[in-house]
């Protein structure tokens, strides 16, 4: 039974494409580049400033709980002190419809928005941010809704069951292959006539940098982003926002007789889901979200039908990969010059990459999927590229100071060991807990260990230690759930140094807790 569907990475990258009009001869005869931001906030340019991170946040208010409304209240005692917002993905649960942006996103971070005292009269596709609100779409963001579902959801018995699955935020329509989120937050010049879009582009496209104009962000006016990926810099530092939904795909299995007992292993590992899927919906269907007792109950289920399609998904991508999978090699590429491009500036003394999927996670859900493997193999691919044309230049320090993730719902502070490559002693803040289900952390502990053949094998070199892991725990009896968000101070100095200060509010039983843990630097 198939509830969402992930659209195929060819797809996602022509249809933003075309949404932005990608090489238009308008952007290209006025030498714009189409993946660079100036924010125009008016502040004084300053080595240290701060900023938020957040992400995996989009879902509403369930049974009189509202725990992204919680931790938007935690994001506005520190918003004055702040020069922005990024956001890890995961905009929109479970399917980035336009229809929950009114609830999931724009009622949420009201005071983050223009008109925001009336929040209900704020159009998705109009959103104009006071502060700016730095996305990169999550995986959630570019999901949709089977026809079929759509067709006839409420007919049979069965379906009766998917209609439950509905009030957890599967309505009538999916992203449309992420059209909402670049509606809601992209420079959508594919709707513009040749007329509207000369005169846009001079109003809109006056900033410079070394590598031409580029797209003026001002708050408050104009809060539009250029693309599903793209670069600004601030405070002397270069920030790197990707789109790694086009290249989390895993590599192929091999063909040999070890390849195909893991492949009959996953088709065994989707049967049984799909046994386990069917049976929470049976549960589901039982329960009365008007009684107490049974509405934290359904909150869970919701949370594990949820899980069991990241779970589904990830296996189809592996039992789909008979063949050489489709990789955004254009995104890679930029990604490649534009670090080595800011590395050969001087003016520019750090470098922070935010992007969904985490390559280095130990949040139980996520650390051995096929996905995280993919993604860590990709951006190690871009930074051996990039240390092998920079040589002396780097020295001692890593290719990024910081690495910023969503897709685990956790808060986590994790550093990679001397993996052997350029992805070595590098930060990584993950930023996942800010308003869907907290999960837990692995069993296995702390230490992420690697094997360097393309199936399950056995361990043999530690990439990664978690230092810090906020996420779903047991203690006397109470489960507790911690939703979180991350502010990061940037001090002077080069290299610079990161205070990272975590957010907490936890929700224990029906009562809500803030706190702040201790600050550390990095």
């Amino acid at each position: 039974m198939k509830l969402i569907s992930d659209p195929p990475i060819p797809v996602k990258i022509q249809k933003m494409k075309e949404r932005v009009r990608w090489m238009h001869p308008s952007f290209v005869q006025r030498g714009i580049d189409q993946t660079s931001i100036v924010i125009d906030d008016r502040r004084e340019d300053s080595p240290e400033f701060s900023f938020m991170v957040i992400g995996d946040s989009g879902t509403q208010s369930h049974y009189r709980q509202h725990p992204q409304r919680k931790v938007a209240e935690l994001m506005l005692t520190h918003r004055d002190d702040c020069s922005f917002v990024l956001h890890t993905g995961d905009v929109i649960y479970v399917v980035g419809s336009q229809e929950y942006y009114s609830t999931n996103f724009i009622e949420p971070y009201r005071e983050f928005l223009v008109g925001g005292d009336n929040p209900k009269d704020i159009p998705y596709d109009h959103m104009v941010f006071n502060l700016p609100f730095l996305p990169v779409p999550g995986n959630h963001d570019y999901y949709d809704v089977p026809l079929m579902y759509r067709l006839f959801t409420g007919t049979t018995s069965s379906l009766r069951r998917l209609l439950r699955y509905k009030d957890i935020e599967i309505g009538w329509h999916g992203s449309y292959q992420g059209n909402a989120y670049a509606r809601a937050f992209m420079d959508y010049t594919g709707a513009m006539s040749s007329p509207e879009l000369e005169r846009h582009l001079d109003q809109h496209y006056t900033a410079k940098t070394d590598t031409g104009r580029c797209l003026r962000y001002e708050p408050g006016q104009f809060t539009r982003l250029p693309n599903r990926y793209y670069t600004f810099r601030y405070g002397g530092i270069d920030f790197f926002a990707l789109d790694s939904n086009t290249f989390n795909t895993p590599s192929p299995l091999p063909a040999t007789q070890e390849g195909e007992i893991y492949r009959r292993g996953l088709q065994k590992r989707r049967q049984e889901i799909d046994r386990e899927e069917l049976q929470i919906l049976g549960i589901y269907d039982r329960l009365n979200p008007d009684k107490p007792s049974e509405a934290e109950q359904l909150d869970d289920l919701s949370a594990k039908l949820d899980q069991i399609n990241e779970i589904k998904i990830d296996i189809e991508k592996q039992l789909a990969s008979h063949k050489m999978p489709a990789i955004d090699f254009e995104q890679l590429e930029w990604l490649r010059s534009r670090l080595i491009e800011s590395w050969n500036t001087s003016e520019v003394r750090g470098r922070v990459i935010f992007f969904h999927h985490p390559p280095y996670v130990t949040e139980a859900t996520k650390w051995d999927q096929a996905q995280t493997l993919a993604v860590r193999h990709r951006l190690r691919w871009v930074f051996e590229q990039v240390a092998e044309t920079l040589g002396f230049l780097i020295k001692e320090r890593p290719i990024v100071d910081l690495i910023l993730n969503g897709h685990a719902h956790c808060l986590e502070h994790l550093c990679t060991t001397d993996t052997g490559f350029a992805d070595s002693h590098i930060n990584c803040i993950i930023s996942g807990g800010s308003g869907h289900r907290p999960r837990y952390q692995r069993e296995e502990g702390t230490e992420l260990m690697e094997t360097f053949t393309e199936i399950a094998g056995k361990p043999t070199r530690k990439v990664a230690d978690s230092t810090l892991f906020v996420g779903r725990h047991d203690y006397n009896f109470q489960n507790r759930l911690p939703y979180s968000c991350v502010r990061i101070d940037v001090l002077d100095g080069s290299p610079p140094k990161f205070i990272i200060r975590p957010l907490i509010t936890e929700r224990v039983e029906d009562e809500w807790y803030n706190r702040e843990l201790e600050p550390f630097v990095i």
